[in-house]
């Protein structure tokens, strides 16, 4: 009688499955944040369950990022991918879609809670808050608004929009590792506290300079601006990677001589001596501001506020020493 092996084939491979389980279980979900803010963020909700790994490295630009062999093999591995939207990363549409259902994505622009606002076009816009609409520019293709599309996608700079992210990055990670969903739920609560307590802290810093216009290397603060009802009145480059052309800085020139602009803000981690030569000229203040590039490797929640005080540092220093 010739004796059935299915028996034996069956419990191996049923051992096999259970020890796969258990090994996935006992795994860190593989998790990749794009931009150094996002990582921020998703580190402060995965603490205590490793560490996500970052995409856009320091000195780079999601703008136009190009993959690395081993950014393309962190993607296909990936559990759990977060990033801004596509109107920042742009790179990352045609990787993401190749990825097809397997990984689970977090688009931040879209989460729950967090509130955009209209990307401006051109670099000098009106000087009431640094809110509305901008006056349309016309040299260097201005009117395209910062290449962003309709929103402006850097969300991150609002403490409460940060909250937000927060949460979103909290469902995403206990879709993908439900067995510590109740470590992810803990996180976020304790690092949107954080946030909050950060925001007030900030509203009440910034309050002495609200009434003071400035100006700024790229249009990258709109949400602070909006958080703190700052009055930015315009930007030197549509982004920086595009120098601005002549036309575009007499147009700046006169709207900071019309709304009495006191500072000139270039950007840490970015070389930007136009910015020095411009206030340099017409006699106002020089200051930098960090859009979060600094972040870029790790510190978590405490890395991300830091950055935020220090630019209310720069902001207060600057404008206060000025009338």
């Amino acid at each position: 009688m010739r004796r059935s092996t299915c028996p034996i084939s069956w419990a191996t491979g049923l051992v096999i499955f259970a020890g796969s389980a258990l090994a996935d279980e006992a795994r860190p979900p593989r998790v990749v944040a794009t931009v150094a803010p996002v990582q921020a963020l998703t580190e402060a909700v995965m603490e205590g369950r490793g560490e996500p790994t970052l995409l856009v490295r320091a000195h780079a630009s999601p703008h136009d990022y190009q993959l690395r062999p081993s950014d393309s093999r962190a993607l296909r591995e990936a559990d759990l991918v977060v990033r801004v939207g596509p109107a920042l990363e742009t790179f990352l549409e045609r990787p993401l879609a190749s990825l097809g259902e397997r990984a689970r994505v977090i688009t931040l622009m879209n989460a729950p809670g967090v509130e955009l606002l209209a990307a401006r076009a051109g670099g000098v816009w009106e000087e009431e808050g640094g809110h509305e609409e901008a006056e349309a520019a016309h040299d260097d293709g201005a009117g395209k608004a910062h290449d962003h599309g309709p929103d402006d996608p850097h969300i991150w700079l609002s403490p409460t929009n940060g909250q937000a992210m927060l949460r979103a990055i909290a469902e995403g990670l206990k879709a993908v590792d439900p067995a510590r969903a109740a470590l992810y739920q803990a996180n976020a609560e304790r690092a949107a506290g954080v946030l909050a307590e950060l925001d007030r802290e900030l509203d009440q810093r910034l309050a002495p300079v609200r009434d003071k216009p400035f100006v700024v290397l790229h249009d990258a603060y709109r949400y602070l601006e909006a958080a703190y009802d700052l009055r930015s009145a315009g930007s030197i480059t549509i982004s920086p990677e595009r120098p601005p052309s002549a036309k575009r800085l007499v147009e700046l020139t006169r709207k900071i001589r019309k709304t009495g602009a006191v500072c000139v803000f270039g950007e840490t981690r970015t070389r930007s001596p136009l910015a020095v030569s411009l206030a340099d000229d017409l006699g106002i203040g020089a200051g930098e501001l960090d859009p979060m590039e600094s972040l870029a490797g790790a510190g978590g929640l405490d890395a991300y506020a830091a950055v935020m005080r220090r630019n209310a540092d720069a902001l207060v220093g600057c404008l206060s020493q000025r009338s």
